[in-house]
């Protein structure tokens, strides 16, 4: 078991793929090698995927040391992104947030050239109002400590995600979720110069979650974002999202049959090196 840097995966032509987190009991009979330690598992998960949306930062930010201890832990070109704690999303004025946008952005930077972008997650619940989350967008950072900034935003309420939604986000240079589920709003309008997708319809009985015919089609539509094109096959809410130009583009395996995500992960990443 290589864990050294230089087993590391290499993205293909900008397109990431990865999982949520690294911590789950199954994975340890189907993903991680036999015997491995629990500490050592972000090392091995950071080997064979190239991102991990890491979750937990969610329900609380972590320590600047804790960042620091992860990105130590992990090859140079791999990236996490991060929620951003549900603290800051719910609060009931978005636009009064920014002492805590500074709080949590200031620890996380510790990921250094680790740091991808954050998702910001706003489930549905209360209304939300429209110049009071503008006011938001206009809070978050695009730079600290001379890195740029990414941001994501994933708002769950079909109420509000229209095209003065979308507007906003490209206003803001925002990437909106592409979510593959039935359970939220689900639209593949780029509003960013990256694309954010999360894939959620893994099944347990199949090793890799997915049929090989529908990773060979998210193949072909990761391409067709990192080149710069806008899949026609998906849904959109409003018009193409302007100039064609070359995308990094983030392919997560999140949620539905959770243990099969590494091995989707893996064989989304394994088709797209084919080409």
């Amino acid at each position: 078991m290589d864990l050294s840097p230089d087993n590391a995966i290499t993205p293909v032509d900008g397109i990431r793929t990865g999982i949520g987190g690294w911590t789950y009991a199954p994975w340890r009979d189907n993903f991680y090698p036999k015997g491995l330690v629990q500490r050592r598992e972000l090392e091995y998960a950071s080997r064979q995927l190239s991102a991990i949306e890491v979750n937990g930062t969610y329900y609380g930010a972590q320590k600047p040391a804790t960042y620091a201890k992860w990105r130590d832990e992990t090859p140079p070109g791999f990236v996490f992104t991060a929620k951003a704690p549900m603290r800051i999303v719910q609060s009931r004025t978005l636009a009064k947030a920014g002492p805590q946008i500074e709080d949590f952005i200031g620890g996380i930077a510790e990921l250094g050239d680790r740091l991808g972008p954050l998702l910001w997650q706003f489930d549905q619940g209360k209304p939300r109002d429209r110049d009071d989350f503008a006011a938001f967008l206009a809070l978050l950072p695009r730079e600290t400590g001379g890195r740029t900034l990414r941001h994501v935003l994933d708002v769950r309420d079909p109420d509000f995600v229209d095209d003065g939604y979308i507007a906003l986000a490209r206003e803001h240079g925002m990437a909106t979720v592409f979510t593959d589920s039935e359970e939220h709003p689900s639209f593949a309008d780029v509003t960013a110069g990256f694309v954010y997708a999360r894939l959620m319809r893994a099944r347990a009985e199949l090793a890799t979650g997915y049929p090989r015919a529908e990773l060979v089609r998210w193949a072909a539509r990761a391409r067709e974002w990192a080149a710069g094109g806008e899949p026609d096959d998906l849904p959109r809410i409003g018009s193409a999202g302007g100039a064609a130009v070359r995308r990094e583009v983030f392919v997560f395996f999140i949620g539905a049959a959770k243990e099969r995500n590494p091995a989707a992960a893996m064989a989304l990443h394994a088709l797209l090196a084919q080409s």
